[in-house]
């Protein structure tokens, strides 16, 4: 079955063909970064415009680049959720009339199990049961994954997102948008030894996540130093330092305890976040005593991209579930309520 995909939950225009028997034949991204850079975050309005200009050309190039026309296509998948609502609505709108024009089936996909399947593009991926870490701008969450649809959420964050935490901190610091690569970058020349912020909800039982507090203890922290006169170079590079050691910390421990109660031998990471060096390192040490493989999608793939929706709905079409004519769009969608394959 050749599949399109379209990802328009954010501020990423994504689109892909994949073929359940040829694998991904193409596909194409475009980032409204650049857009979004002046403002250090998204705005909601610009993003749903950008994604109407951008996703029929992108749809267009793909086909261009896979030698097919719109005939060949035999199932739609678009991102029905979680994100923003308009620019959720453009892609659903796009795929969802294309599917009727053509009479092929469309499905709408979960963004956040687009995101736990993409490792599993690679030929090497692990198979069913394993855990899976999904951290990006909008989510932090632990889920043990059976099967397609079958998942179980052990944890996720209560407030901010750790994506979201290192956007903001970025932004105390003066960095650009998006925030996880500035702030990694600057932490690289960051004195260690210097700060020791705390690591929320490590020390009490349970698999859920917090970053507010460690938000605003960095933000205390530039104050302070910025109130001394201290707040120099070395020093913003020191705080960036701390805080991805706080985070990354956070995760790990999190991260192999799941790992550690469930008895799975296999963990999964994907999201933005999932592209950090030191997170990857860090993770991939502490798991290694516990005979835990760690796979990640692609850097490529890490973002938000066309490939995970088309590869997530293609599974599904196969099963024989596909949605009615109804344009769903759900901003908010948790997890447990996906129906298994």
């Amino acid at each position: 079955m050749l599949v399109l995909g379209v990802e328009t939950s954010c501020d990423e225009t994504g689109v892909a063909l994949y073929h359940s028997e040829r694998g991904l034949l193409a596909d194409a991204l475009y980032s409204q970064i650049p857009l979004h850079a002046d403002y250090g975050g998204v705005v909601p309005e610009l993003a749903s415009r950008d994604h109407i200009r951008k996703t029929l050309p992108l749809i267009a190039q793909i086909m261009r680049q896979a030698g097919i026309g719109p005939g060949d296509v035999e199932g739609l998948a678009y991102t029905s959720g979680p994100g923003l609502v308009g620019a959720l609505l453009v892609g659903a709108s796009i795929a969802r009339s294309m599917a009727w024009a053509l009479q092929v089936p469309a499905i709408g996909v979960h963004h956040m199990e687009g995101h736990l399947l993409a490792p599993l593009l690679d030929p090497s991926a692990p198979e069913f049961p394993f855990i899976a870490l999904l951290v990006s701008g909008g989510h932090t969450l632990l889920v043990r994954a059976d099967g397609v649809g079958n998942y179980e959420v052990l944890g996720e964050s209560l407030d901010d997102a750790a994506g979201e935490a290192f956007d903001k901190t970025a932004k105390m610091l003066g960095l650009g948008y998006p925030g996880g690569p500035e702030v990694a970058a600057l932490a690289q020349s960051g004195d260690p030894e210097r700060f020791d912020f705390p690591r929320p909800m490590t020390d009490r039982p349970g698999l859920d996540f917090s970053f507010s507090g460690l938000k605003t203890y960095t933000l205390n922290t530039v104050k302070r130093l910025e109130q001394s006169g201290q707040l120099d170079d070395q020093a913003r590079a020191d705080v960036a330092r701390a805080f991805e050691e706080a985070v990354v910390d956070t995760l790990v421990i999190k991260c192999r305890r799941a790992v550690r109660d469930s008895g799975l031998d296999s963990l999964v990471m994907a999201g933005g976040v999932a592209a950090n060096r030191r997170l990857r390192e860090r993770l991939a040490t502490a798991l290694e005593p516990l005979a835990c493989r760690v796979c990640y999608p692609p850097p490529e793939l890490c973002t938000d991209n066309g490939a995970m929706i088309a590869f997530a709905g293609c599974l599904r079409l196969l099963a024989g579930q596909h949605d009615g004519l109804t344009i769903n769009a759900r901003p908010r969608w948790p997890m447990n309520e996906l129906e298994g394959v």
